[in-house]
């Protein structure tokens, strides 16, 4: 099995043979985090820029380790103290450095699109980091795998994604790629935090969280995107966590192997 694109822009579109050699090849490599030296050189004399336009802690982190845990040589970008502040645009800002003979670009980005713009005008291989509210290819290939290591499979699962949907691009690869692989999807949050017609998705879809939960096995739950939102989604934070936290109270509608997936640190209360 062979991937059809070098790039990974997206889980939309891949098939169930593709998203498996991700997860297989992520198999084998999960093996050198156990090494006392955590290096091999499968990406050695690969040049890698991290071209981050967005803030990021975990995702830009994640890379770079990643990165020179293969051995590649990386280059970080900061927009701040690049040439962009001058009115550089994206595009010469990368053909002017892939003039210094790189091979990969890691992209994320606040608009929607920008990888797909660069895997059409760059020869670099270009990977999502995160693109505006659509895709998070990486981080949901990381959840799928995270689901695939406890169950063994992904095909039959009832997965429940609760919170902002709409502004989520985590909710939208962890769709497209849970399904692909076979899992029954349910999306869950207020009417104002949901996209409009995301039922084309081929979820199912409640705005009530205990009919969400019935039967589910795995939580997945989104924080709210609040640097992405316009005023007047929410009536308030604490509404919010009253109808949509997930409680000790409402985790008797799961199934008993249950799995709550969550972005950060948290509590059940």
């Amino acid at each position: 099995m062979r991937l059809r694109s070098a790039h990974l822009l997206g889980l939309e579109g891949l098939s169930a043979d593709e998203i498996n050699l991700y997860l297989d090849t992520a198999v084998t490599l999960k093996e050198i985090l156990s090494r006392p030296i955590k290096k091999v050189p499968t990406l050695r004399h690969v040049t890698v820029l991290n071209l981050f336009y967005e803030p990021s802690t975990r995702t830009r982190i994640s890379f770079e380790l990643a990165e020179k845990r293969l051995s590649a040589d990386s280059i970080s970008f900061s927009k701040a103290t690049s040439s962009m502040v001058k009115g550089e645009t994206l595009l010469d800002t990368v053909w002017n450095i892939e003039a210094m003979k790189i091979d990969m670009i890691v992209i994320r980005h606040s608009s929607a699109g920008a990888p797909w713009f660069l895997a059409e005008n760059c020869s670099s291989k270009v990977i999502n980091a995160g693109d505006g509210s659509h895709e998070h290819p990486t981080q949901g290939l990381l959840d799928i795998f995270t689901l695939r290591e406890k169950y063994g499979k992904i095909a039959g699962l009832r997965v429940v994604i609760v919170g902002d949907i709409k502004h989520s691009r985590v909710a939208r690869s962890n769709i497209w790629g849970l399904k692909a692989l076979g899992a029954s999807v349910v999306v869950c949050g207020p009417s104002t935090l949901l996209p409009v017609e995301i039922e084309k998705m081929g979820v199912e879809v409640y705005t009530r969280i205990e009919e969400a939960l019935e039967g589910a096995d795995v939580v997945n739950v989104l924080r709210l995107q609040k640097e992405r939102q316009s005023a007047g989604l929410l009536p308030s934070i604490r509404e919010y966590s009253l109808r949509y936290c997930i409680t000790k109270e409402r985790l008797k509608y799961l199934n008993k192997d249950f799995t709550i997936m969550h972005p950060g640190r948290g509590r059940i209360e």
